[in-house]
């Protein structure tokens, strides 16, 4: 290597070979984008592949297969160290020659979406969490102090009290109302009794 520079010689470029190959490579890995994509630009120092697809669907496939084709390109054009694969905004195919060819300047389309992490009540962000424990404290019953659970035992229990009580005072008045009318009822049959003896003496003439 030395020697080729300082005899001003360059080694011989892998990036034609990468432009030259290109359509060997693409239906090595994809025959399906054989004819629908197209090797424009190849950069040796940064190890870039630029890539113009027919259409934005290509280029998406161009994305998706990117890997399998930088492994692909490696492995078929020695030395030729690719490391990224750019796709560039979809062009209309030409018979330009690739190692030439000069591209319109265009948006390069957007990378398809990558899904997001699913959420869940773990990850959920820090507001979830706030509005989710404001809720349950609106919903959870506030805990009973203990005072105020002994005075509620106490009043029910003299609110129990008072009504044995009512229960044995009415007891004890309707016994006293069937004792009065038990004595009345005697006195009442000592009296009638006493009348028919007396009207028996009198008839007998004993009176």
């Amino acid at each position: 290597m030395a020697m080729m520079t300082e005899r001003a010689w360059s080694a011989p470029a892998a990036g034609g070979d990468v432009l030259t190959q290109w359509s060997g490579i693409l239906t090595a890995v994809a025959p399906e984008l054989a004819g629908h994509a197209q090797a424009v630009r190849f950069d040796a120092e940064t190890g870039q592949l630029d890539v113009v697809p027919d259409a934005p669907a290509y280029g998406t496939k161009l994305r998706w297969t990117a890997p399998k084709l930088i492994a692909r390109a490696n492995q078929q054009v020695k030395d030729a160290n690719v490391r990224t694969i750019h796709v560039l905004a979809p062009a209309a195919r030409t018979t330009t020659d690739p190692t030439t060819a000069v591209l319109p300047a265009g948006p390069e389309p957007a990378a398809p979406p990558v899904p997001g992490p699913v959420r869940t009540r773990e990850s959920a962000s820090a507001g979830y969490h706030r509005a989710l424990e404001a809720h349950r404290a609106v919903r959870a019953e506030p805990p009973v102090a203990p005072a105020v659970a002994a005075a509620i035992e106490r009043q029910d229990h003299a609110l129990r009290q008072q009504r044995e009580a009512a229960v044995t005072d009415v007891g004890a008045d309707l016994e006293e109302l069937r004792e009065r009318a038990r004595q009345k009822a005697s006195s009442v049959d000592v009296s009638h009794a006493r009348a028919l003896k007396r009207l028996a003496d009198e008839r007998a003439g004993r009176v």
